[in-house]
C-alpha cells in the first residue's frame, strides 16, 4: 500500500462534511440514546452497554495496528510519527479494552452501534493511513512546539476526561440506572469536602475533556485528518453536552444554575 494525498484529502473533506451533518441533525433534537431515550422513541433492539462500548470502539484500534502491520518494510522512524501513532492507539485502547468493563450505562441501542462502529472503522483507517504511510516528520518533531504542546492538551484532555467518567460512575450503585446531578466524590468517608473536577464548572466535564484531547492531538499531527476528526467531535459531542445541561436544568430544581454547558466560565 502507497500513500494517495487525493485520498486523504477526499476523506478529511468528507469527515468535516459529516461533523456539519452532525451538528444540524443533533443540535436542536438529541441523539437517542441514555437518558434523552427517555424522552423520545425507544429503539427497539439494544444491546448490553458494556458489550456495545467494546464493539463499537473495537476498530479504532484494530484498523491502524492491521495497517501497521501490512506496511512493508515497517513504519519505525521518526520518532515523532511513532509516538502519535501510539497516542492514537492508546486512547482507544482504552476505550476499547478499559472503559467498556467499568462503565455503568443503559442498553445501547443497535442502530447508533452500527452507524457508531462504520465511523470507527473509517476514522480509524483515515488517521492509521495517514500516519502510517503518508505523514512526514523531520527528525526533530518532537521538540518542535506544536507537536508538545499538542502532547500536552491530549494528555490533560484525556485525564479530564477519564476522571469525570470516574466521578459519573461513582454516582451510581451496580445495577443503578437512575441519574443524578454530577458533583463529585467525597475525599474521604468521614468528609463533607467534594471534589468535583470540571464538573463544579460544567454539566459536560466528559466530553470537554475529550475535545480538547482531539485537538490536543490535531495541533501534535498538524494534520488535516486530525483537525478534521477533532472537528467532527465538537460538532458530535458539544451538542450533546448542550442537551444534557438542558436536562439536567428541567429534571433538578436544586442544579447549580451558575454551571457552564461546555466550556468553564464561558458557555
Amino acid at each position: 500500500m502507497q500513500c494517495f494525498p487525493s485520498l486523504v484529502l477526499a476523506l478529511s473533506s468528507l469527515l468535516g462534511a459529516l461533523a456539519l451533518l452532525q451538528l444540524s441533525l443533533y443540535l436542536r433534537v438529541p441523539s437517542r440514546y441514555g437518558k434523552h431515550e427517555e424522552r423520545l422513541c425507544r429503539p427497539r433492539g439494544r444491546l448490553p452497554a458494556r458489550c456495545a462500548w467494546f464493539l463499537q470502539e473495537l476498530p479504532s484500534f484494530l484498523v491502524p495496528a492491521l495497517l501497521l502491520a501490512l506496511r512493508s518494510p515497517p513504519r519505525l522512524e521518526p520518532l515523532g510519527c511513532r509516538l502519535l501513532c501510539c497516542l492514537f492507539c492508546w486512547h482507544y485502547f482504552y476505550r476499547t479494552f478499559i472503559y467498556p468493563f467499568l462503565t455503568r450505562g443503559r442498553p445501547f441501542p443497535l442502530q447508533l452501534l452500527f452507524f457508531g462502529t462504520l465511523f470507527c472503522i473509517y476514522n480509524g483507517f483515515l488517521q492509521g493511513y495517514y500516519l502510517i504511510y503518508c505523514a512526514e516528520y523531520p527528525n526533530d518533531w518532537c521538540t518542535d512546539i506544536r507537536f508538545t504542546s499538542g502532547l500536552l492538551l491530549f494528555l490533560l484532555g484525556m485525564g479530564i476526561n477519564i476522571h469525570s467518567d470516574l466521578l459519573l460512575r461513582q454516582l451510581r450503585k451496580p445495577g443503578e440506572v437512575t441519574y443524578k446531578i454530577p458533583q463529585g466524590i467525597f475525599l474521604s468517608p468521614s468528609s463533607l469536602a467534594k471534589v468535583g473536577g470540571l464538573f463544579t464548572y460544567v454539566s459536560g466535564a466528559n466530553y470537554f475533556g475529550e475535545i480538547v484531547e482531539w485537538f490536543g492531538f490535531a495541533i501534535a499531527t498538524w494534520s488535516l485528518p486530525a483537525f478534521a476528526f477533532a472537528f467532527f467531535t465538537l460538532c458530535c459531542i458539544g451538542p450533546r453536552a448542550y442537551h444534557h445541561h438542558r436536562y439536567y436544568l428541567k429534571t433538578f430544581t436544586d442544579y447549580p444554575k451558575s454551571r457552564k454547558v461546555l466550556i468553564p466560565f464561558v458557555f
